[in-house]
């Protein structure tokens, strides 16, 4: 039986469900998938061709549709399995010799030299990203490509991981634009960048298209922050109950201390009653002492009561 999806493949699930966008947002995001999960293979005669590997199957659906909408490429598309970590599938998109070269050029990945053969000027996609739309596709396309993020349930964490600082570089460029705090760090020899602050994934998860998936963030996070404050109360309330209770003991050894040594008789009568009542109810509140007197009093006159007979037992 299938285990229940990941809340980072609900969001990704959603992802791959927003429109296309513009023409400039389109090749942002192939941008990100090509530095996400794009590869570059040499073949004889100087001749590259590119090909795309991505493991979750609505993003393989997604970056197809964007090449052929945007670039006009027919990619081949299959897959392989493992037989590890459940059969994983992994999916492979292949592009052609003059394919692989509208991509590369349309990235500013490659030109043609004057000899028809494709040169490589840069590794990476040099697709300028002016417009605030072009930067939220690009982190859409990152995020299918390279992110992640922990089950709100549990806490707060979404990354993007990357075996080189090429992706890590370009996403910390497009943080300081859009005024978005990140950190990083290298794990097994991988720069991640992630955020950690609720608001903040808040913020990205809807920059990037994800709606749904904020709003149900918002609404764990309102039922954590709800169960948060019941459980403070209630140990509130237990602290409180034990001050009580230790304050009620201490005021009944007082009054039996008095009765010891000089006696209830030599009190005056307001405080010979409440001395009397509280050895008989060494556990009530103040509140319920002074509404078991005839007739009764309030918490206030007992709690004033109550601490002229703690300074004459200081004095027994």
């Amino acid at each position: 039986m299938a285990g229940r999806q990941s809340f980072a493949g609900s969001v990704k699930d959603e992802l791959v469900r927003v429109p296309l966008g513009k023409s400039c947002c389109m090749l942002s995001e192939i941008g990100a998938l090509t530095q996400t999960s794009g590869h570059l293979s040499f073949r004889g005669g100087g001749r590259l061709a590119v090909s795309y590997r991505v493991d979750h199957t609505g993003t393989a659906r997604r970056l197809l549709q964007l090449l052929k909408t945007r670039l006009k490429v027919n990619p081949t598309l299959h897959y392989t399995q493992t037989t590890q970590l459940g059969g994983r599938r992994t999916w492979i998109l292949g592009l052609s010799e003059e394919d692989s070269r509208t991509v590369l050029e349309a990235l500013h990945m490659a030109e043609t030299g004057e000899d028809g053969r494709m040169e490589i000027r840069h590794t990476v996609p040099r697709h300028p990203m002016t417009r605030q739309c072009c930067r939220k596709a690009f982190l859409r396309g990152a995020f299918l490509g390279a992110g992640t993020m922990t089950n709100p349930e549990k806490g707060y964490h979404l990354e993007w991981k990357a075996e080189d600082d090429r992706l890590p570089e370009t996403l910390k460029r497009l943080m300081e634009k859009i005024d978005m705090p990140y950190r990083a760090y290298t794990r097994k020899g991988q720069t991640v960048v992630y955020l950690k602050n609720a608001d903040q994934i808040s913020d990205m998860l809807a920059m990037m298209g994800a709606g749904h998936s904020m709003t149900e963030m918002e609404n764990i996070r309102a039922k954590k922050q709800t169960i948060e404050r019941t459980i403070r109360a209630a140990n509130c309330d237990e602290h409180n109950s034990e001050k009580m209770l230790d304050a009620a003991l201490n005021q009944a050894a007082a009054c039996r201390k008095i009765e010891n040594t000089r006696g209830l008789e030599s009190l005056p009568e307001t405080l010979k009653v409440i001395a009397r009542a509280r050895i008989e109810n060494p556990y009530l509140s103040l509140k319920e002492l002074g509404e078991k007197l005839e007739p009764p009093i309030s918490k206030g006159a007992v709690n004033h009561r109550m601490r002229r007979l703690m300074e004459m037992a200081e004095n027994c």
